[in-house]
C-alpha cells in the first residue's frame, strides 16, 4: 500500500461524543491523500465503537492498555504514522476543509529547509459561561498571536514568550521523520507540551505560517492554576539557555508567563494571587480583553458556586422542617 502524504494523529480519552466531529473534519479535507490514526488513551466510554462506525479505510484505531496522557497518545500516533508528514488534531477540535492543502502549499512554496507549518485558529470557549463572559468572548474569537512569525530562531523566542500560540496540538503539520527525531511530545510536562514540541522541531529546521483561520479549538477545561504554575517553571527551566537568549534580545519571557498564570488564577476566582502576578507581568493593551475574559470567568464561577452553596443550604434547612 502506498503511504499517504499526511498522517493525522487524533489522541482521545472519553470523548466519544466529540470525536466524530474531529475525525469528520479530517476526512473532509480537500487534500484527501491522508490517513487518520485515532489513539485511544484507555477510554472508558464507547470510543472504540465510534471509531468502528467510520466507513472509511483511511481511519485506523490504536488503544493504550492504561491511561498515559495526551502526549503519550500523540507519540503512539507518531510511531504508527506512515505519511511523509504528520499532523495533530485534538479530539475536541476541528479543521476547516482547506487546512492541510493550504499548509502543504505553503511548505512547498518555501522550498528547502522548511519542515512544517502552523496556521491561525479560532477559539470557542466551553464550560460555565455568563453574559459578561460571553460579551468578552466576542472580542477573543481568534488567536491572539502578536505576529505571524515564521522561520527558526525568531519563532523559538516568540513561542517561549507566548507571543505566538501555535496550538501545535491541532494546527501543526511537520515532517514525520523530524517528529520522530526530536522524540515526540514530552510526556513529563503537564502543560506547555505544544510549545515544547514546536521549539524542538525548530531546532531541526524552519516552520512556516499560513495566515488563515483553519482550525477551531473548543475549550473543554484546563488544568488547575497551581499545576500550570509548576509546569511553567519546569518548561522555563528546560529551555533556560533559550530563555536567557530571548530575554537578552528584548523578549519578556518570564513576565509573559506571569501574565498567563495570572489569567488562570483569575479564572479560578483567586483574584489576590492573580492580581499579584498581573502586577509583575507584561500586559499590553491588546491583552486587556483576555484579562477581562479571565476575570469574568472567575466572577461567574464564584457567583455560580455561591448560588449552589445557598441552594444546598436551603435544601438542608428545608429537610429539617
Amino acid at each position: 500500500m502506498t503511504p499517504p502524504r499526511v498522517s493525522v494523529v487524533v489522541p482521545t480519552y472519553d470523548r466519544a461524543d466529540l470525536l466524530p466531529r474531529a475525525v469528520d473534519s479530517a476526512l473532509a479535507q480537500t487534500m484527501a491523500d491522508l490517513e487518520v490514526v485515532v489513539v485511544d488513551d484507555a477510554s472508558t466510554d464507547d470510543t472504540a465503537a465510534v471509531v468502528d462506525g467510520f466507513d472509511d479505510d483511511r481511519v485506523s484505531y490504536l488503544a493504550h492498555a492504561s491511561n498515559r496522557g495526551g502526549s503519550a497518545a500523540r507519540n503512539t500516533g507518531i510511531e504508527r504514522a506512515r505519511g511523509e508528514y504528520v499532523a495533530f488534531l485534538d479530539s475536541d477540535d476541528e479543521w476547516r476543509p482547506e487546512k492541510l492543502a493550504r499548509q502543504l502549499g505553503r511548505i512547498d512554496a518555501k522550498g528547502d529547509g522548511w519542515i512544517g507549518a502552523y496556521c491561525g485558529h479560532e477559539i470557542r470557549p466551553g464550560g460555565r459561561t455568563g453574559p459578561l463572559q460571553r460579551a468578552v468572548a466576542s472580542l477573543l474569537s481568534t488567536d491572539d498571536a502578536e505576529g505571524r512569525t515564521e522561520g527558526g530562531e525568531a519563532l523559538i523566542a516568540e513561542s517561549l514568550a507566548n507571543n505566538v500560540n501555535s496550538g501545535a496540538g491541532s494546527t501543526l503539520l511537520v515532517l514525520t521523520d523530524v517528529a520522530r527525531r526530536v522524540g515526540g511530545f514530552d510526556e513529563s510536562l503537564a502543560r506547555f507540551q505544544d510549545p515544547d514540541f514546536l521549539i524542538r522541531v525548530l531546532r531541526e529546521g524552519k516552520v512556516a505560517h499560513v495566515d488563515e483561520t483553519l482550525v477551531v479549538r473548543h475549550g473543554t477545561g484546563a488544568p488547575p492554576a497551581d499545576a500550570v504554575r509548576q509546569a511553567s517553571e519546569q518548561f522555563l527551566e528546560k529551555f533556560a539557555d533559550e530563555v536567557a537568549a530571548a530575554e537578552r534580545a528584548g523578549y519578556e519571557v518570564r513576565a509573559r508567563h506571569r501574565l498567563l498564570l495570572a489569567k488562570r488564577y483569575f479564572e479560578e476566582g483567586r483574584f489576590v494571587r492573580g492580581g499579584r502576578l498581573a502586577g509583575r507581568a507584561a500586559v499590553r493593551r491588546r491583552q486587556y480583553p483576555g484579562l477581562g475574559w479571565s476575570i469574568a470567568t472567575g466572577v461567574y464561577a464564584r457567583a455560580a458556586d455561591a448560588a449552589g452553596t445557598v441552594r444546598a443550604s436551603s435544601g438542608r434547612l428545608g429537610s429539617r422542617s
